[in-house]
């Protein structure tokens, strides 16, 4: 197992960028994709970006394509979420994953370690 813990969660009006980290320790990190997915309120958990164990590939949500750009440092076991341009839907707990032996990277069911949420608020 993995434990993973994220940060740069935080308070940001509509329009400003913020950047959260996730730092993963325990299992190796460099051969497993890396996951971010969000949480709203009376929401269900959803994919927001995802990035391949080399870093060379790299996947979006729709709702966040060209504002959102994930990026991992395997020599220092973390991934990345810079968000520009954010909007107040935005709005959620944000969670990193590392994906599991099943299922894809868009879906929930292919990760098996998950952080404890970052929140991000974006004021309209």
């Amino acid at each position: 197992q993995v434990q993973l813990v994220e940060s740069g969660g935080g308070l940001v009006q509509a329009g400003g960028s913020l950047r959260l980290s996730c730092a993963a320790s325990g299992r190796t990190f460099s051969s497993y994709a890396m996951g971010w997915f969000r949480q709203a309120p009376g929401k269900e958990r959803e994919f927001v970006a995802a990035i391949s164990w080399s870093g060379g590939g790299t996947y979006y949500a729709d709702s966040v394509k060209g504002r959102f750009t994930i990026s991992r440092d395997n020599a220092s076991k973390s991934v990345y979420l810079q968000m520009n341009s954010l909007k107040p839907e935005d709005t959620a707990v944000y969670y990193c994953a590392q994906q599991g032996l099943g299922g894809g990277v868009r879906v929930t069911r292919g990760y098996d370690s998950w952080g404890q949420g970052a929140q991000v608020t974006v004021s309209s």
